[in-house]
């Protein structure tokens, strides 16, 4: 669950300092960005955090200033109405929320959940690796699958969405990417999170990638660091990741990339370089103090 990096380094710590947000003028001016999204956080950023103190973690996310989180796994001795609660104590509203991918058994938990945090936009959040993504047919079994969970979405109001790592842009089936198979053979309504971070460790520019998919991408995942292939990936191993603004990502090319149709920049780090409230709180102000997004 990943993301992006400026590469022009110096200027971005910078930025994600704030100084360029005290600046006289816009640096990113010239580049004629569309309206900016709004920014939202993914909860698995502090999971340990809300493991150990769910209350004073969600607290401390909204004295940052972020009036929206992206909600993932809650510990299991906390249900999702403690959940809802604890967000709405704390003045948080849900963007969208990351789900098991619901088999029959499961349909409640789907509903459960939108109902729960009064939230449409539900997300597979795609962990770990299927092995069926390693040949065309086994793709279009999944396929199948997707189009099946989104017209159960759509019979009960709610928005479907598939969140990518690494393979979906490295898996070559039938000679083709499988997000190329995905775009084309999935049905229309079904959008993408895109995870920049893991795009760019896929070998890819994201920004290239966003503008490709156009419509489909309502949101992305903003994450920032080396970006580099890590054999140790496929353990949960990523390399740290960076304040946004501080890594290798070139955010204002990819946010510019997905023009009008990314409805949401969710901020996420699956591991941090530093403390993880430090890294968060320099991400909200590099982004927003930069008008990329707003809170």
């Amino acid at each position: 669950m990943q993301a992006n990096h400026f590469s022009r380094r110096n200027f971005i710590r910078l930025s994600g300092l704030g100084v360029i947000g005290l600046a006289t003028t816009d640096p990113f001016k010239h580049l004629s960005f569309p309206e900016p999204a709004r920014l939202s956080v993914q909860l698995y950023t502090v999971r340990d955090q809300i493991k150990n103190d769910m209350k004073g973690t969600l607290k401390r996310i909204a004295d940052m200033g972020f009036r929206n989180v992206e909600t993932a796994f809650w510990p299991k001795e906390i249900s999702l109405d403690q959940a809802a609660a604890a967000l709405k104590e704390a003045g948080l509203s849900v963007s969208s929320s990351h789900i098991e991918l619901p088999e029959h058994a499961q349909l409640p938990t789907f509903l459960n959940t939108a109902k729960a945090f009064n939230c449409k936009k539900l997300i597979w959040h795609g962990w770990p690796e299927d092995n069926r993504y390693g040949n065309l047919e086994g793709t279009r079994e999944l396929i199948s699958i997707y189009n099946n969970v989104n017209q159960f979405a759509k019979d009960n109001g709610l928005e479907f969405g598939l969140h990518n790592h690494w393979w979906e842009y490295r898996n070559k089936p039938g000679g083709r990417y499988v997000f190329e198979i995905l775009n084309e053979e999935l049905d229309s309504d079904i959008f993408f999170e895109v995870d920049t971070y893991w795009v760019k460790v896929a070998g890819h520019d994201p920004a290239e990638i966003v503008a490709r998919l156009g419509k489909r991408v309502k949101l992305m995942h903003i994450k920032d660091g080396p970006a580099k292939w890590n054999d140790n990936l496929a353990e949960d191993n990523p390399d740290p990741m960076t304040p946004v603004g501080q890594g290798t990502q070139d955010f204002p090319s990819i946010i510019k990339a997905g023009k009008n149709n990314v409805e949401w920049l969710v901020i996420e780090m699956d591991k941090t370089s530093i403390d993880v409230f430090d890294a968060l709180k320099q991400s909200f102000d590099y982004m927003v103090g930069n008008k990329l997004a707003i809170a």
